[in-house]
């Protein structure tokens, strides 16, 4: 079987030629959409892994204190915590087996992974379990809230870190953007359709909907759009590597 596309390997796309059709007006922010071996060469590459990691582990830290206040995350959140009342296995050992599972729905999208990919499929599960064992569940109601507050901030923080490193997006996040290139839909349907679905099996499987899940509908986006504008680290294209479109289907 040949590349999905040719010199995918090297493939550079700047992200606003993939939301030009949805969003003239939206700024790449410094993104780019670089292949694998591409997102390595285009340097400043101690730097990145350092985010990358940090970012990694506050999404860690912000699935904690999510799930500890008990008033409701993320729709991601909600279904981990659904499955894993029905599986023998850790949250983080759910967390990698979806991931690995939403990463075999890249297949027909033709998403490129990268390193940031593989390390956030394997270490983000993980890194939830052991900020969970280091967390205390609050009793208070205001401790609480201040823990929903807490994870909604740390991980827009988390998302800019990891994101703004430039090396792959998280399984869950390539499956939006692939999702929309694929179909021409906006970002915002899609992730909307995806996270209602997630969000609906998690309920059903047990999960905690909650007041969290209404303020991180909210408020993460505003607030990893301000960290994005700080935490994005500025690329020059490889030298050799090719520029091209993805074909269309």
């Amino acid at each position: 079987m040949g590349p999905l596309w040719r010199n995918w390997i090297y493939v550079e796309v700047p992200i606003v030629q993939i939301l030009a059709p949805m969003n003239p007006n939206t700024s790449p922010l410094g993104l780019t959409n670089l292949g694998p071996l591409a997102q390595l060469r285009a340097g400043r590459l101690p730097e990145r892994l350092v985010r990358l990691l940090a970012g990694l582990w506050l999404y860690g830290v912000s699935n904690a204190l999510l799930m500890e206040s008990a008033l409701g995350g993320s729709p991601w959140v909600v279904f981990h915590q659904g499955a894993a009342r029905h599986l023998p296995l850790s949250l983080g050992m759910i967390m990698v087996l979806v991931a690995v599972a939403v990463l075999l729905l890249w297949i027909p999208l033709r998403q490129m992974p990268g390193l940031g990919t593989v390390a956030n499929t394997l270490l983000l599960g993980p890194f939830t379990d052991l900020n969970l064992l280091m967390l205390d569940a609050p009793e208070s109601l205001p401790l609480r809230c201040l823990y929903l507050v807490g994870g909604v901030v740390v991980c827009a923080l988390a998302t800019a870190l990891y994101v703004g490193a430039q090396l792959g997006p998280g399984p869950r996040d390539g499956l939006m953007t692939g999702f929309a290139r694929r179909t021409g839909w906006s970002i915002q349907r899609v992730r909307t359709g995806i996270e209602i679905v997630v969000l609906t099996l998690g309920v059903v499987l047990g999960g905690t909907a909650g007041i969290g899940t209404l303020v991180f509908a909210l408020c993460v986006g505003p607030i990893t759009q301000f960290f994005m504008r700080y935490l994005v680290v500025r690329l020059e294209a490889p030298a050799g590597a090719a520029v091209v479109a993805p074909q269309q289907p």
